[in-house]
């Protein structure tokens, strides 16, 4: 197998393209926020931990209290602030880098190139095309049953038998 290195010059990236992409991502990435905020919330409620820090409040004389539902509605309110913003941010430098591109030429990537035959990766090969003969029947039709054609002006030089 060869290997060849090849040039890309990463000119223009598509803000569409970057906004629907990161509208997924970052979609997935705050319900992902959200299931593992409610589920160590579950977790430390089963381990009684918002109550030992209640105790601990109350022997510093602080008022303490965990309201799970008021935390979670502020949680998913974070979520959402932060995907828009963050879709917001990856198209803003989507279009920063288009801006920024044109005057510098753009980011140069080289690629290693695999190919797995290496001769004719190399060298194409080129077919001669077969030559046509008239039709033996009668009816003056081809051998397809079409139309006869006239040849080609390329003559292809065939063997003589004797």
């Amino acid at each position: 197998m060869a290997v060849r290195r090849v040039r890309r010059i990463v000119r223009k990236i598509d803000p569409w393209t970057v906004l629907k992409v990161s509208i997924v991502l970052n979609a997935i990435g705050a319900l992902i926020f959200v299931l593992g905020t409610w589920v160590v919330w579950s977790m430390s409620l089963q381990r009684g931990i918002p109550d030992r820090f209640v105790e601990i409040f109350e022997s510093l004389t602080l008022t303490f209290v965990p309201d799970g539902e008021l935390y979670f509605r502020v949680v998913v309110m974070f979520a959402i602030v932060g995907a828009i913003v963050m879709t917001g941010v990856m198209t803003l430098g989507a279009v920063m880098y288009n801006l920024i591109s044109d005057m510098v030429g753009g980011i140069e990537i080289t690629v290693l190139e695999e190919t797995y035959n290496p001769t004719q990766a190399a060298a194409p090969v080129r077919v001669a095309p077969a030559a046509r003969r008239p039709a033996a029947s009668g009816n003056g039709a081809g051998a397809a049953g079409g139309t006869a054609k006239q040849e080609d002006p390329v003559a292809v030089p065939q063997a003589k038998s004797g």
